[in-house]
């Protein structure tokens, strides 16, 4: 057992210094848990924001200008005049999401009490803003009518209260950040395992390993140990640094606890990537063979859109995904605080999910290495 734990250990020191001296893999650890993470947080949003908007004012009367002054940034970029001949030509050149035509005689029918009709034309291709900020606009409108009226809007039979937990002023940085250092993490730990091994294969050095009394689980545990402590130092520092520091996301729970999530769940992923590099016979087709498994358990593990929300074949399905377990880990943890308590049973699946992954990983790797020597 001592001579077991020692070559898994040697061998494992050695994929340290091999990373040492691949400037590329060290830069996209370094990119992909500093820049990457920070841009994505702070940019990339699906929300309402800065939306390209233009107004068709055929009335030109106060009550038409109140309107197009009510929509002002962060959400709206200023609205632009635009003539009533040139709707379609601007929809089909795709300059603005939103197009507002006001109609001709708009005040004075309000004014008359006569029914009138605000044509609002949405880019639907931008599905990122499309139906929310048709949302708001409608809103934005109904508010200034109601002031230009001097009349209170019609009060609801029911009115609802809302009270937003975890982020109360519904910041999207806050949940960007935490989930796009989790999405990293998973991509990270495949390409540096996956790559470990094809480099190896590549290089020829494999086939020295192959002649040292050696046996292929210690090859393959050195190789989850070694590469799952480098993305656990990553993701800890991008945590502290980029996350907690430049980004100012408050961290609800216990960061011990996730780091521990994180243990477990990329002893799974790491071992896919190790299955999913002797599937591949050189590294541009593990890059493309990682870059299919990633963009499903990306869209389908929960971080995107609600697990609840997806068919229920769907769900059972991704249950079978270790990244499933490990977003659901991750949120209670960092945004809702949970503990040991209410995380284990997402541990215990990744786990199981983990050994399962590692055995067909196993099982394929000596098989290449048979292959190899003979």
């Amino acid at each position: 057992m001592t001579r077991f734990l020692s070559n898994v250990f040697q061998l494992g020191i050695k994929e340290l210094f091999s990373l040492r001296y691949d400037p590329v893999m060290v830069f996209l650890i370094v990119y992909m848990f500093t820049f990457s993470v920070f841009e994505e947080a702070q940019n990339a949003s699906t929300g309402v924001v800065n939306a390209a908007v233009a107004v068709v004012d055929e009335d030109r009367s106060q009550l038409s200008r109140r309107i197009g002054d009510a929509l002002f940034p962060p959400y709206f970029q200023t609205p632009v005049p635009l003539d009533f001949t040139k709707i379609d030509a601007a929809m089909e050149s795709g300059h603005y999401t939103f197009i507002i035509d006001i109609p001709p005689d708009f005040q004075a029918d309000v004014l008359a009490g006569r029914q009138s009709v605000i044509q609002l034309n949405v880019d639907a291709t931008a599905m990122g803003m499309a139906g929310t900020g048709a949302g708001y606009i409608q809103r934005i409108i109904s508010q200034e009518l109601a002031a230009f009226l001097n009349a209170p809007e019609a009060a609801p039979p029911v009115k609802i209260v809302t009270r937003a937990r975890y982020n109360p002023n519904m910041e999207p940085t806050w949940f960007q950040g935490a989930m796009s250092l989790t999405n990293n993490v998973t991509l990270l730990a495949i390409l540096l395992t996956g790559a470990a091994l094809i480099r190896e294969r590549e290089h020829g050095t494999i086939e020295h390993l192959l002649v040292m009394p050696l046996r292929p689980v210690e090859i393959m545990l050195a190789k989850v140990w070694a590469n799952g402590v480098i993305v656990i130092i990553a993701a800890t520092l991008s945590l502290y640094i980029i996350v907690q520091g430049a980004l100012a996301v408050p961290i609800a729970g216990s960061i011990p606890l996730y780091l521990v999530g994180m243990g477990v769940y990329l002893f799974s992923v790491t071992s896919l990537g190790i299955f999913m590099a002797t599937l591949a016979r050189s590294m541009p087709q593990f890059g493309l063979l990682t870059m299919l498994v990633f963009v499903i358990m990306l869209l389908l593990s929960g971080g995107n859109t609600p697990l609840e929300s997806m068919p229920e074949g769907l769900q059972a399905i991704m249950q079978l995904v270790p990244s499933t377990h490990f977003v659901s880990m991750a949120q209670a943890v960092l945004f809702r605080g949970a503990g040991l308590d209410v995380v284990w049973p997402d541990l215990l699946a990744a786990a199981v999910i983990g050994v399962a992954l590692f055995l067909a990983a196993l099982t394929r790797f000596r098989k290449t290495v048979t292959l190899t020597q003979l």
